[in-house]
């Protein structure tokens, strides 16, 4: 519940921002779609471009948490079991067979 706070709360801000500088600019009712006019009402301009620029914050927002994993998370979320991890990671387990050699 956290991180989606942490990515949706300031996404929204960015969105809020996002509408008032681009509809400052441009007139909603004057926005064409693939050279034909959007046929909307003004509300539904702002209401769809609001959603719009909230999804693209928070993608965005999503992407920087992604990236701000630490080695702890990723290590934790291995697929592989712990004898069928590579040589040298920290959490494989040596397999009895494998300690003597020839």
């Amino acid at each position: 519940m956290r991180r989606a706070i942490w990515i949706l709360w300031p996404s929204f801000i960015v969105a809020g921002i996002a509408e008032t500088a681009f509809f400052t600019l441009f007139d909603p009712m004057e926005l064409t779609v693939l050279g034909q006019p959007a046929g909307l009402s003004r509300i539904a301009v702002y209401s769809l471009g609001f959603f719009v620029f909230w999804g693209f914050a928070a993608a965005s927002s999503a992407f920087t948490c992604f990236l701000q994993r630490g080695s702890a998370d990723i290590n934790r979320l291995c697929p592989l079991e712990a004898p069928d991890r590579p040589v040298g990671c920290p959490r494989r387990e040596e397999r009895p067979d494998s300690a003597g050699g020839p």
